[in-house]
């Protein structure tokens, strides 16, 4: 039963098996029940229409072969068997007996007529069934009464009764019956049949789609979810396939992290370790030592940047970057971020300007992550950018979302690279540094629910952070 086909053929059946018993018990008992009132009501009608002729004979005291005689007319005529009895009353109450049937040649004995016993109790015509040696009958009791010759009240004489097979009527039953069975059957078979098949296809298909999840889980990215239907399974085939291809990039880039990052890594090292090797020479003299120690220490501030830039990347790709919101003025901030790069405008002989609104522009924000991302773009314009290019630092209010901008005047980003500014190791200008600043930017701007975008042209290029309000 673990089987999708088996499953399913096992629902189409008990689906179809209910349907078909909800039919026959609807059905079957139903029309039996239809058809024997039906007869009933038929040969009720034919007793009270073909009595009058017997009724009269008994009235008139007419000879017995005269009202036998009367007694096959009415049977010939209503298609029935017809019995008149005679009713004795006694210490035991009224008995009826027979006084003329039209069926002579078959013996009365094995019926019972409860039609007539109740059709002497209410004095009007009733019907009943019952069942003889040669099969179940249907009656219709019609009593016949007279007058009293001395009181003039209607007085109960006789009893005629209308009988006839039920045969009929059985079979029609029994053969809807069996057809109902047959049919069933049939529709079992076909159902267990179809849901079979299509289970059978459902079963292919989703094997060719756990091949392929077998290929990709053991990286094979190179495989490719069939969507050869546009149904639920399209649709999860589709899912897939959008997976598969993330999951392709995001090993690409996985690769091409660590391969970066290896090389980032081993390039201050193998410096840090040249740089050793030549001070422990002792024929060097003290001012060639002092230049090496000052390259010895920026090769040891770019390590501790680098580590705690990748240290910032894998927390935020984590989730285990925690921040915490308040509402900040973004001008202040951006003032307090612009003076910590002093220093940075004197060594690279340029020039940093803040432009503020004229009101306080108030975010909902982490003042630490914002100001951290101002660090890197200031630091990302200058790094960018010849000596003596000036920077602008902006804050304003977009649509009620509070605005920080960067532009620096510099070369500018190519078009075709703008796209990939974001991405970890990558530099505008095409060279291999550490390219991690802008990738925890973005990522930083994320997390609190803004945007950050660049835009850029030859001589003018803007990095823009927008968070909520």
């Amino acid at each position: 039963m673990t089987s999708l086909a088996n499953r399913l053929a096992l629902v189409f059946f008990a689906i179809t098996l209910g349907a078909i018993a909800i039919v026959y018990v609807g059905v079957v008992p139903t029309l039996e029940s239809s058809l024997v009132t039906e007869r009933s009501q038929t040969l009720r009608s034919d007793a009270e229409r073909f009595t009058g002729p017997i009724r009269s004979a008994l009235a008139n005291a007419v000879p017995v072969t005269t009202i036998d005689q009367a007694v096959r007319n009415a049977a010939d005529q209503s298609n029935a068997r017809v019995t008149l009895l005679g009713v004795n009353r006694g210490t035991f109450g009224a008995q009826p007996y027979v006084k003329s049937d039209s069926n002579l040649r078959t013996d009365i004995g094995d019926l019972q007529f409860p039609a007539a016993d109740t059709a002497v109790q209410s004095r009007r015509t009733e019907t009943a069934t019952e069942s003889a040696s040669s099969g179940r009958v249907v009656e219709a009791a019609v009593p016949i009464a007279f007058p009293d010759p001395d009181s003039g009240k209607p007085l109960l004489g006789d009893v005629l009764v209308y009988s006839a097979p039920l045969g009929d009527v059985e079979h029609d039953v029994t053969l809807v019956r069996d057809r109902i069975v047959i049919a069933g059957i049939l529709a079992l078979a076909a159902a267990v049949l179809a849901g079979f098949l299509v289970a059978r296809s459902l079963g292919r298909r989703v094997e060719r789609l756990e091949g392929v999840a077998r290929r990709v889980a053991r990286g094979d990215f190179s495989a490719r979810f069939p969507v050869d239907q546009d149904d639920e399974l399209g649709q999860l085939a589709r899912a897939l396939d959008a997976m598969q291809r993330q999951l392709a990039e995001l090993d690409t880039a996985r690769r091409r992290f660590i391969a970066t990052a290896s090389h980032e890594l081993r390039t201050p090292i193998f410096s840090l370790g040249g740089f050793l090797e030549l001070i422990e020479d002792e024929d060097l003299d003290e001012e060639t030592k002092a230049k090496f120690l000052g390259q010895l220490r920026e090769q040891v501030d770019r390590l501790g940047k680098l580590a705690t830039d990748l240290l910032d990347l894998s927390r935020l790709d984590a989730g285990a970057v925690e921040l915490r919101t308040e509402e900040t003025d973004v001008s202040t901030l951006a003032r307090t971020v612009a003076d910590e790069f002093v220093p940075a405008l004197a060594a690279h002989e340029s020039r940093l300007e803040v432009r503020l609104t004229g009101e306080p522009v108030v975010a909902v924000c982490d003042p630490e992550r914002v100001a951290q991302i101002m660090r890197i773009l200031i630091d990302n314009a200058l790094n960018h950018t010849e000596p003596g290019t000036d920077v602008i630092v902006a804050t304003s209010t977009r649509a009620t979302r509070p605005r920080v901008a960067v532009t620096d005047f510099g070369p500018g980003i190519p078009r075709q690279e703008l796209t990939r500014v974001f991405e970890p190791f990558y530099t505008s200008d095409g060279t291999r540094g550490s390219g991690l600043g802008l990738a925890i930017a973005h990522e930083l701007a994320e997390r609190m629910g803004g945007e950050l975008a660049v835009e850029s042209l030859p001589g003018r290029t803007t990095f823009s952070l927008e968070i909520p309000a």
